[in-house]
């Protein structure tokens, strides 16, 4: 995944209506219609936030006879979970290099601390 694909599929998710439309996708495939139902808004604005999706990646749109069901894409979103795993990753050993510089610090003033915990 290149880094504007990445930056599509996280500006699409940006939106409410549109991460509430991906998981609903999550439970099954839908056409534009039957993602429309609960909002109070236009057959239109669903299509055009499935098109945002769409262009992300995120979806794909099938034939099925008369009906054009919208996918759910799952490896992008795989894509987007090692993105950011990578750095929860990095922020976690930088976690854990604090808590020891300051484990270090601890067990060389153990006099202050005491006192600090007995306020």
């Amino acid at each position: 995944m290149d880094e504007d694909q990445l930056s599509r599929a996280f500006a699409a998710l940006a939106d409410p209506t549109r991460r509430d439309i991906v998981a609903r996708l999550c439970r099954d495939d839908a056409t534009v219609g039957d993602l429309a139902e609960p909002y109070d808004v236009s057959l239109q604005a669903v299509s055009k936030h499935v098109k945002v999706l769409e262009d992300a990646g995120l979806v794909t749109r099938s034939r099925d006879a008369q009906r054009r069901p919208v996918h759910l894409e799952a490896e992008v979103f795989d894509l987007m979970t090692r993105w950011i795993e990578r750095y929860r990753a990095q922020a976690e050993a930088r976690y854990r290099r604090l808590d020891s510089v300051l484990a270090d610090l601890q067990d060389s003033h153990p006099s202050s601390t005491r006192e600090g915990s007995a306020s």
